[in-house]
């Protein structure tokens, strides 16, 4: 299933070309307790809110796909975990270097992206994005894909700078995640997942999920050792070659192979922009 959030928080089945609107089917969650709570509610009754959803799809209200304003697909994720410099040539060596991002950098691509610091470098860094859906605490590599709800495609931007790296991560919008959340059994297990991003048209990353230098089992697995992981953790999973600087107005595309695609806009400060009318 391809289980999203758009417009006013409303909760869509992407079925080819079309959207379903089920929102309906899940008076059984109230607002508060999926859109506005630490953790999501939503991913973590999944398996038993699947059925309804399924059914619902059949009379739901369909939407044009080209036409909907994608949220992230995760609400309200209790916690962020990036790792640095995963993908590459030689051998992993050594354990993931995992660092933390605030949630509140979370945004889905039609809220874009906002550079709020002029003249500073901000570069965008496309990752696949691993999301638990069950608690679970210091699991084996062997089991811990079991522990996922799904796959999103996500952009990790960077202000670059002195400052400590999940500061620099972690503005209002810097972590872009969507177009929707390709559950686990969908998506399958692939080894070699294809990645890519284009500014303006022009391709600056490429690459697939066999470079990476620590898997997404072990990643899961070894986050796990630190944290209980709850429904709704985002586990980024580091970005292949092609980082690069963006620019206000720039229009940004990315798409990871099963996982679909999505566009994201680059824009100057709101501070900036008004004094610029």
């Amino acid at each position: 299933m391809r289980l999203g959030r758009f417009g006013d928080d409303r909760i869509g089945v992407v079925r080819g070309a079309f959207v379903h609107d089920v929102t309906a089917a899940l008076e059984v969650v109230s607002p508060p307790a999926y859109a506005r709570s630490s953790g999501d509610a939503l991913i973590a009754g999944f398996e038993r809110l699947r059925p309804r959803l399924e059914a619902a799809c059949e009379s739901a209200p369909r939407l044009d796909l080209a036409s909907v304003q994608w949220l992230s697909p995760v609400a309200n994720p209790p916690r962020v975990i990036a790792v640095r410099t995963n993908f590459g040539p030689g051998a992993s060596g050594g354990d993931p270097d995992l660092f933390l991002k605030a949630p509140s950098s979370v945004v889905g691509p039609s809220e874009g992206i906002e550079l709020r610091f002029p003249g500073r470098q901000t570069d965008h860094e496309v990752e696949l994005v691993a999301v638990v859906g069950r608690e679970c605490g210091t699991v084996e590599p062997a089991s811990a894909l079991d522990c996922l709800a799904g796959y999103c495609i996500g952009i990790d931007v960077t202000l670059r700078g002195g400052e400590d790296r999940g500061l620099r991560k972690s503005l209002d919008g810097f972590t872009v995640l969507g177009p929707w959340l390709t559950t686990a059994d969908e998506a399958g297990e692939s080894p070699r997942r294809r990645i890519e991003l284009e500014v303006n048209g022009e391709r600056r990353q490429q690459g697939d999920t066999s470079q990476m230098r620590h898997g997404i089992a072990e990643l899961v697995a070894f986050a796990s050792r630190y944290f209980t992981l709850r429904p709704g953790d985002v586990i980024m999973t580091g970005t292949p070659a092609g980082v690069g600087p963006l620019e206000p107005g720039d229009a940004i595309d990315c798409r990871i192979e099963g996982l679909g695609e999505m566009h994201v806009d680059v824009r100057a400060p709101r501070a900036a922009a008004r004094d610029q009318r």
